[in-house]
């Protein structure tokens, strides 16, 4: 669990973008904070230790930025690491999942046999905003055939409700390490 000094020094590494990608957005860039050694420590260690124990058989991780923290988790657990792609990205068999952002639509896959039945799942992104991507991945996690035991996010932007959305739909953790309330 990080203190508060962590918290802040973690936030102090995510730059704010305005209108980005499109007007009204403000976008949350982690870049800085991947260009800091022990800022990507302190994540990734923070996220290896909420979840050490908890029976996690595979983490799956949406394109692109969730990639970059989702596969340490999945390094660090000793499980499976499951890309979830953009649609066109992925040269098997797929399932896909139509979803609405923020500020556009979009869609994801994931390989049909990409999990052994039942096997419990955490999804991981870097952000969470409305819950659209992630309820989407969800949808994807359940129709491979696996279970989702939780979502993990290192950013949650409070203000957006993704969190209160995801445990309605769901009932299952939604954990960040960085949460926004505005």
């Amino acid at each position: 669990m990080l203190n508060p000094s962590e918290i802040d020094f973690l936030k102090s590494c995510i730059r704010n973008v305005p209108d980005f990608p499109t007007p009204g957005i403000l976008f949350k860039d982690v870049t800085p904070l991947l260009a800091n050694p022990k800022a990507r420590t302190m994540v990734s260690d923070g996220m290896v230790s909420h979840y050490k124990g908890q029976n996690i058989q595979a983490v799956a991780s949406i394109e692109a930025r969730g990639f970059l923290f989702g596969m340490m988790l999945a390094q660090e657990l000793k499980v499976p690491f499951i890309p979830i792609r953009k649609s066109g990205k992925l040269p098997y068999k797929k399932i896909t999942a139509d979803y609405d952002l923020e500020y556009g639509k979009s869609s994801i896959e994931i390989h049909s046999d990409a999990f052994i039945q039942d096997a419990k799942v955490l999804i991981h992104d870097d952000l969470l905003a409305t819950g659209g991507t992630a309820n989407a991945a969800a949808k994807l996690v359940q129709q491979a055939g696996a279970k989702l035991v939780g979502f993990s996010f290192v950013i949650n932007l409070k203000f957006l409700s993704g969190e209160v959305n995801l445990n309605r739909e769901y009932g299952v953790e939604v954990h960040s390490l960085l949460n926004f309330f505005e």
